[in-house]
């Protein structure tokens, strides 16, 4: 299913912002494939003195924003399993910030936190591969508002871009 089917009726217009950043013309498949490509290469090329930098004192440090574009896959997956298998639960919405000092990202090694991205989206290209379309059209019901299947999943990929954007502008 490509990208540029998506509606705008499927989502919060707040997601409007990761969503524009998906490059359209791609199937969800494919966009997952070449985000993990680009985000790895990415990662592997954070200079080692970066790792636990903070542009700002109460900002997350470099660790902590790939820990956090980490869970937010964890979590808008969920949410692409729970609404595509037609279930119509309001699923809440999660405190980011809340997230970053529990899971101790800045105590990992970079190399661990490659592979947990890396095994994270391998899991996400599974479950998005057995997936049927109108299964990825369904709507279901996301921190309050209407979210479809395949929107919760075309955010991962936006929100990665984003953060992309803000590690290379304000990090490195």
């Amino acid at each position: 299913m490509k990208i540029n089917s998506l509606s705008e009726t499927e989502y919060n217009p707040f997601y409007k912002r990761y969503i524009q950043k998906v490059p359209q013309d791609l199937t969800l498949i494919q966009g997952y494939m070449d985000g993990e490509k680009a985000m790895v290469r990415f990662f592997k090329n954070i200079p080692d003195k970066k790792h636990n930098y903070r542009y700002e004192s109460d900002k997350w440090s470099v660790k902590e924003v790939i820990q956090h574009i980490i869970d937010t896959e964890r979590i808008f997956m969920y949410r692409c399993l729970r609404i595509s298998r037609h279930d119509k639960t309001p699923l809440a919405g999660f405190e980011q910030d809340d997230f970053i000092a529990p899971s101790r990202a800045h105590q990992k090694d970079m190399e661990n936190l490659i592979d947990e991205y890396k095994a994270v989206r391998n899991h996400s290209i599974e479950f998005l591969k057995s997936l049927h379309d109108n299964d990825l059209k369904f709507i279901g019901n996301a921190s309050g508002n209407q979210m479809s299947a395949r929107a919760a999943a075309c955010i991962v990929l936006g929100h990665e871009i984003w953060h992309r954007e803000i590690l290379k502008e304000r990090y490195l």
